[in-house]
């Protein structure tokens, strides 16, 4: 199966504020930054799957490229509980730094690991290969993208964020 991963594009917060699962708007930039979404990736192709985080940051742009979207809940980011919204300077220093230092396997208060995190999204991509589909689009945020990308490659999670992500990033992959 081919899977196009999209990272959505830029959220509309301020610089230093940790968010997931906050339901954000985009900013202004929105149409701009599709262009070469849209240029890269077929729009309403009968023969290919869109699948996408429910996330507003998500739904524009998947709206954008099909109307006929699957949005699917395990595909949203990591979920920051107690810390969503806040700023980073801002949260408990020896619970961050204890975070830091064990991201996969420490979740946050009120929140979820990123071993919680992968563990729905390889749930996820279990489920559509099953399918049997050839091609499909995925929009979705740095996290999942990154614990996708680890499962299919077989690397591990920790080593997973060198895979460096820019906003509106397209990045193609077989399973």
């Amino acid at each position: 199966m081919e899977i196009i991963l999209i990272r959505h594009t830029t959220p509309k917060i301020a610089k230093g504020i940790c968010y997931g699962q906050a339901d954000l708007d985009i900013t202004d930039t929105f149409l701009e930054e599709i262009k070469p979404i849209i240029k890269e990736v077929s729009v309403n192709n009968d023969e290919i799957i869109y699948y996408s985080s429910p996330l507003k940051r998500c739904k524009k742009l998947a709206e954008k490229l099909s109307n006929k979207v699957i949005f699917d809940d395990r595909l949203k980011e990591l979920d920051f509980g107690d810390w969503e919204l806040q700023n980073w300077n801002d949260i408990n220093k020896e619970e961050l730094d204890h975070w830091m230092n064990n991201f996969v396997k420490v979740a946050t208060t009120n929140g979820e690991s990123y071993l919680d995190l992968h563990a729905r999204t390889t749930d996820f991509l279990l489920d559509i290969a099953k399918q049997k589909h050839k091609k499909v689009v995925i929009i979705t945020h740095a996290g999942v993208i990154r614990s996708l990308y680890s499962f299919i490659k077989k690397t591990s999670l920790e080593k997973s964020f060198d895979l460096k992500l820019q906003y509106s990033q397209v990045l193609e992959i077989k399973y």
